[in-house]
């Protein structure tokens, strides 16, 4: 028997109606006022149809980190998992090394796309983003560099078209 292709699939997924997402801001420095990219996300999942669960901002502590993962992996509602910030090589970028450990399911080809798309805005510098994707415990976790930029780059063109589509993909 012939899969269903990847059109079959979204047009399933449209049908279930709004995905809720959470938006998780790994920084030692933002705050709610300051936090530029929670304000663009929110937006944006608004804009889009779907629901935003919560915000939270957490320091670059792998502890931290885990534990606003770990805690929203049990929130009933939420599907999806929008991390931002701590993707990169620094001493303080830890959110890659603690996600990875946590997740069940890696989506390579969301850090190979987001590097390959950030190329064509940074050049070079983009083979220093840890951008990754993956499954963990039924929930969809997307983590970007905390940048303005990569994080509109990674809704615009690679989450928010295959939103539904991640979420029913975990779910069916």
């Amino acid at each position: 028997m012939p899969s269903e292709s990847s059109d079959q699939h979204r047009k399933h997924a449209a049908r279930r109606g709004a995905v809720t997402l959470a938006v998780v801001t790994v920084s030692d420095t933002r705050t709610r006022k300051t936090d530029a990219n929670a304000a663009y996300l929110s937006s944006g999942i608004e804009e889009s149809g779907n629901r935003l669960h919560s915000i939270r901002i957490v320091p670059d502590e792998p502890d931290q980190v885990r534990s606003a993962l770990r805690d929203l992996v049990r929130e009933e509602g939420v599907q999806v998992i929008l991390f931002n910030g701590g993707t990169g090589i620094s001493r303080r970028d830890r959110t890659y090394d603690v996600l990875i450990e946590e997740i069940e399911k890696e989506l390579t080809g969301f850090g190979e796309l987001f590097r390959m798309l950030s190329y064509e805005q940074v050049g070079a510098a983009a083979m220093l983003s840890r951008a990754t994707a993956g499954v963990c415990r039924g929930k969809v976790v997307v983590s970007t560099p905390g940048s303005p930029a990569a994080v509109r780059l990674a809704w615009e063109k690679l989450i928010l078209p295959e939103l539904a589509h991640l979420a029913w993909e975990v779910v069916r």
